[in-house]
């Protein structure tokens, strides 16, 4: 039986530049780990005043824990608890560690934010989207008992500066405009945007608007059908860049 889970085929890569790929499987095993001084200070939370149990570990301890526990690919049970362990005691510091029942609870209801990076250097913004697809149960007893089941999609856009940092995210439903999503990460976007770069699903007047208002430079390859007007803000961007 074809499965939609389990793919019977493997992709293989070619490693073309060995002594780059031994110096990363070096660095694989780095656990160079430090906690900084307000991190440690605001481990255990301040007590609310409120009646009933009070929290023993603030957000940011569960958050650190299951980081750590995602980078380093550590079983929730007992893996995550000893490796904290171990980093508390090479550093001296008197914290307790959150047992795996305590991070699996508060993971379920943690708030998460992405943390911007502050840069003072200008942004040269790669936007782009993928599709998400949403494994649910229908579909799981579908590709083990045989039919076919319910497929979901998502879409989350994305905008990544050159550097390799996610600027500003978006999930959307699969019917969502690129373009019209584009833009509002744009606007969301704090700094000065040097470039733009996407594919031709960008390629609209609306996504050349916000650029020119940011002054950004636009490099997005016209769609099939383009044809030169030589008016309008996407028609000179598509002379001057040579489209």
């Amino acid at each position: 039986m074809r499965s939609r889970i389990y793919p019977t085929y493997k992709t293989k890569y070619g490693v073309a530049n060995w002594p780059s790929y031994d110096r990363a499987l070096v660095h694989r095993g780095d656990v160079t780990v430090w906690l900084s001084p307000e991190a440690i200070a605001t481990w255990e939370p301040a007590h609310v005043g409120t009646r009933g149990g009070q929290p023993k570990y603030s957000n940011l301890a569960i958050e650190t824990s299951l980081t750590l526990r995602l980078l380093f690919h550590l079983p929730l049970r007992r893996q995550t608890e000893g490796f904290l362990a171990s980093i508390f005691g090479i550093m001296g510091l008197a914290l307790s560690v959150p047992d795996h029942t305590t991070l699996s609870r508060r993971g379920q209801s943690l708030d998460l934010a992405l943390r911007r990076v502050r840069t003072g250097k200008r942004l040269h913004l790669v936007v782009d989207s993928t599709g998400l697809s949403i494994v649910g149960e229908g579909e799981w007893a579908a590709a083990k008992h045989g039919g076919r089941g319910k497929r979901g999609w998502k879409k989350l856009h994305l905008g990544v500066d050159r550097s390799g940092h996610i600027i500003a995210h978006a999930l959307t439903d699969a019917t969502v405009d690129d373009a019209l999503t584009g833009v509002d990460l744009i606007e969301g976007i704090t700094g000065t945007v040097a470039s733009l770069t996407a594919d031709a699903a960008y390629d609209t007047i609306a996504f050349y608007a916000v650029a020119a208002a940011r002054g950004a430079r636009v490099v997005v390859p016209p769609v099939k059908t383009a044809t030169a007007l030589g008016r309008g803000p996407r028609s000179r961007a598509r002379d001057r860049f040579g489209w």
